[in-house]
């Protein structure tokens, strides 16, 4: 057992010390989450408009996204707005925005491709039985938009929530700096500590990411 290093979860308060950690992540997880969905819905929706204007902003804004790595963006907003405009952002303040920012352009596409795939017959033939646009778009289009796009929401907040481990690099005491934290003091007791440590945010980042992966997977067969 203490030659694996699983000894040192169980000094003091370590493992309770992990679990705040990981509440650190999830809470940015959960808030971008929320602000993802809101604001990624709307640009969704516009991403389908005939606007080639706004087609293309939206490409290229959902380009830059996918291109630029959440690192870059980390330290551009946390590190680089502090020089260039003097704002004083809080490293959790800066998290949310770039994780924000990353998910709404994922959900936008996501939005795009769940409307986009319902069959021009729908539009028609609800406009056929005398529907009016708004009725066609509330009560044809979005629950089966709703439909195909919940699986694919589920599987973009796993990613969100495994990527917040990016936080560290910013100074946030997450679960993965909690760990670090508690190799280095144990280092000379402990020498092999990293292998329980890590093995167990493993552990922690599995019970929260599989069960909501088999959520995604089981809502896709039920409702393809």
């Amino acid at each position: 057992m203490q030659s694996l290093g699983i000894d040192v979860l169980f000094k003091g308060t370590n493992f309770l010390r992990l679990l705040g950690g990981l509440w650190v992540a999830l809470r940015i997880s959960l808030i971008s989450v929320a602000v993802s969905i809101v604001l990624g819905v709307g640009m969704g929706v516009l991403m389908t408009s005939r606007s080639r204007v706004l087609k293309a902003v939206f490409r290229i804004y959902l380009e830059t996204v996918r291109i630029m790595p959440q690192m870059v963006l980390l330290f551009i907003v946390y590190f680089g707005t502090t020089r260039v405009f003097g704002w004083n952002l809080e490293a959790e303040t800066s998290a949310v925005i770039v994780f924000s920012f990353w998910g709404t352009a994922e959900m936008g596409d996501l939005v795009r491709g769940a409307l986009q795939s319902i069959p021009a017959i729908q539009w028609q033939s609800a406009q056929a039985l005398g529907m009016e646009p708004a009725q066609v778009y509330s009560l044809v289009i979005l629950p089966q938009t709703i439909r195909r796009l919940i699986p694919l929401s589920i599987n973009l907040i796993t990613r969100m929530v495994k990527t917040t481990s990016l936080v560290m690099m910013i100074g946030i005491v997450e679960v993965l700096k909690v760990a670090q934290q508690i190799i280095e003091a144990n280092r000379r007791a402990s020498p092999n500590a990293a292998f329980g440590v890590f093995g167990a945010v493993f552990l922690l980042y599995f019970l929260i990411c599989w069960p909501v992966g088999r959520l995604a997977g089981y809502l896709e067969k039920r409702w393809s």
